[in-house]
């Protein structure tokens, strides 16, 4: 039996409720954000992150109960103890297909992104993880599978932190520095933090800046991202309809950071999936967002390590 079955999300009922971690911060760093001083004066850092989860989502043939019906795009749901291959080959359409496209694109244009890979998926398609590599892009840990961490106990969910780091250096030649679940448990942080070698994670949407955070003795960077410049709002077509629609609301959501980022320099972070944006007529609006943003100066493309180690540099920890 394999480790995928052994660590199923069904395997143990989970224990009576008991809370952790620090107290909820409405604050922040208030009116007063800190001048992140990005690379070359720029006034806005532009990250994108494509998520690459085919292979590492719900399915009976890694000994879950149903296939997946998160961000499909075609509305199908899930039915208990059958295979669906319908949703297996809408999940299959972005590594055979729209990754591809993406890889294109972003090479076009010069951009390294952040691939957000679920570990099990970069498994399946090794061929694609090399190509990820050869093209400078970072891999970030998106997990061992692509699962809602709230409904797992804490030592699966440790188990996986530990099995997907392994998986993605044994693929990559080094272990994985930034980490995006997604799905967090209240653990999820403290967990990342006792295994080590984090530079950052990604599961917070509530500010527009990195900021550091005590985890027990230690300093850890969280920089934010975002489920709302997503291409997520084209599952269903319950948000975004059209190329120009997704275009129209990325170049909105960059031209007033930019603006702001005269005085005050901001980060937009970008959440792309591989099986949504990668078809060919989703793909044009993204194109037409990069087209937009080129045309200006002083922005910033870069990947989710390049803002954690100079984040590290600008603006280090305070100590206790």
């Amino acid at each position: 039996m394999n480790a995928a079955r052994r660590a199923s999300p069904a395997a143990k009922p989970r224990p009576p409720r008991r809370f952790f971690g620090p107290p909820r911060d409405f604050y922040g760093y208030g009116p007063n954000p800190p001048d992140p001083k990005w690379p070359g004066g720029a006034r806005i850092a532009v990250n994108i992150n494509l998520n690459v989860e085919a292979g590492g989502e719900h399915c009976l043939l890694e000994g879950d109960t149903r296939s997946e019906d998160a961000l499909t795009d075609i509305g199908l749901p899930s039915y208990p103890g059958v295979r669906s291959p319908v949703v297996e080959s809408v999940f299959e359409y972005g590594p055979r297909s729209g990754c591809w496209r993406l890889l294109r694109i972003f090479k076009r244009f010069g951009v390294k992104v952040s691939i957000l890979g679920v570990a099990r998926a970069l498994e399946q398609c090794p061929e694609l993880t090399e190509a990820f590599l050869a093209e400078g892009h970072e891999i970030v840990c998106h997990g061992y599978r692509w699962l809602d961490y709230l409904d797992i106990d804490e030592e699966t969910e440790r188990e996986h932190i530990r099995l997907g780091v392994a998986a993605i250096k044994k693929l990559t030649g080094e272990a994985p520095v930034g980490w995006f679940n997604g799905r967090p448990s209240e653990n999820t942080r403290r967990l990342l933090v006792e295994h080590g070698g984090f530079l950052y994670d990604r599961d917070y949407l509530g500010d527009e800046l990195p900021f550091w955070v005590k985890v027990g003795r230690r300093n850890h960077l969280v920089i934010p991202t975002s489920y709302e410049t997503n291409d997520n709002r084209f599952d269903c077509n319950s948000g975004f309809r059209t190329a120009d629609a997704f275009a129209r609301y990325m170049i909105d959501c960059f031209d007033l950071l930019y603006d702001e980022g005269a005085e005050q320099p901001k980060m937009m972070a970008i959440n792309l999936h591989d099986r949504l944006i990668g078809r060919p007529a989703r793909a044009v609006g993204l194109i037409k967002f990069l087209e937009h943003a080129r045309h200006h100066d002083r922005v910033w493309f870069c990947t989710g390590r390049e803002i954690a180690e100079h984040w590290r540099k600008a603006h280090p920890p305070e100590e206790a």
